[in-house]
């Protein structure tokens, strides 16, 4: 079993990470899943996660959501890009993304959280307001989208 103190793959970089998600809408209704993992433990937010060496963003996006959610997509072009810094209690940067959101189609698959997705789920926008949902999506879909509050 993993020591809970021991440090993550990405805590304590020496560089930004990149990292992609997907806006994918079905049904009038957004992809989301409730982060299993630091940064943003808890928070619903937008599917995505780390490029891996070699990978464009669209591919990254296909895999990452695969794995976080059970749904394929067709990635598409990038919409939104943040970073997201987090710093620890002696002000040490814990984690740097920049994270590039890409518009992307459902294509096939129902909702399975999975890899660091604690849940998964199509959220419509009256059901965004009683979810804790993290900024930079509430902002993404708002400004975007036209979609939640």
């Amino acid at each position: 079993m993993k020591n809970c103190l021991s440090k993550q793959k990405n805590d304590y970089p020496s560089n930004p990470k990149v990292a992609v998600g997907a806006v994918v809408f079905k049904d009038e209704r957004v992809l989301l899943v409730r982060r299993g993992q630091p940064p943003s433990k808890n928070l619903w937010a937008i599917p995505g996660g780390s490029v891996e060496i070699g990978e464009t963003l669209q591919e990254a996006a296909q895999r990452e959501i695969l794995e976080e959610t059970g749904i394929k997509i067709q990635a598409g072009e990038p919409v939104f890009t943040f970073d997201v810094i987090e710093r620890d209690g002696t002000g040490k940067i814990r984690f740097h993304y920049v994270i590039v959101d890409l518009a992307a189609d459902y294509v096939t698959g129902d909702t399975q959280a999975g890899d660091d997705a604690a849940e998964a789920r199509w959220v419509t926008a009256q059901e965004i307001d009683e979810l804790k949902v993290s900024a930079p999506t509430l902002n993404l879909l708002k400004t975007k989208f036209g979609f939640g509050r």
